[in-house]
């Protein structure tokens, strides 16, 4: 499994804003992420969110992501506007509900699908809802600490 982007946001976007215009805080690129077992990502929204909270992390697959585009004909959208975490290749993320696996010597454990809602069809395109369905990516817990890297 190779790391081809690492994300974090210091803010929800979208998360509580039904019915609102979503905020604007930034999505920030890293080269690495600390990974802290039972909180989150130093730096991101979801760090501390709520004890043993799902999402402490989450992945998307890179093969999914250029489907995605491909599906839709979009090519100018970043796959940071996805909001996940960590942009992975070379794995069936859905594989990965309800087990323990390892990247990097940190620990995980896989929770459930990163459903896809609504507000895909804003920040990707028309259609990224029903496009994204049963490939949303992976809610996880951080298990282990550890040190993420791009390579």
């Amino acid at each position: 499994m190779k790391i081809r982007h690492i994300y974090i946001s210091p803010g929800h976007n979208f998360r509580g804003h039904h019915g609102r215009e979503p905020d604007a805080h930034p999505v920030l690129e890293l080269m690495e992420v600390e990974c802290v077992a039972g909180k989150g990502l130093i730096g991101d929204r979801y760090f501390g969110y709520e004890e043993n909270y799902k999402g402490q992390i989450t992945f998307f697959a890179w093969e999914v992501y250029q489907d995605l585009c491909r599906q839709l004909s979009v090519f100018d959208r970043d796959p940071s506007v996805l909001r996940r975490n960590v942009i992975v290749e070379g794995v069936n993320l859905n594989s990965l509900v309800d087990s323990e696996f390892t990247i990097q010597e940190v620990e995980f454990f896989g929770v459930e699908e990163c459903s896809p809602c609504y507000w895909m069809e804003r920040a990707f395109a028309p259609g990224a809802e029903e496009a994204l369905k049963g490939r949303g990516g992976l809610r996880a817990r951080i298990v282990s600490n550890g040190l993420l890297q791009r390579l």
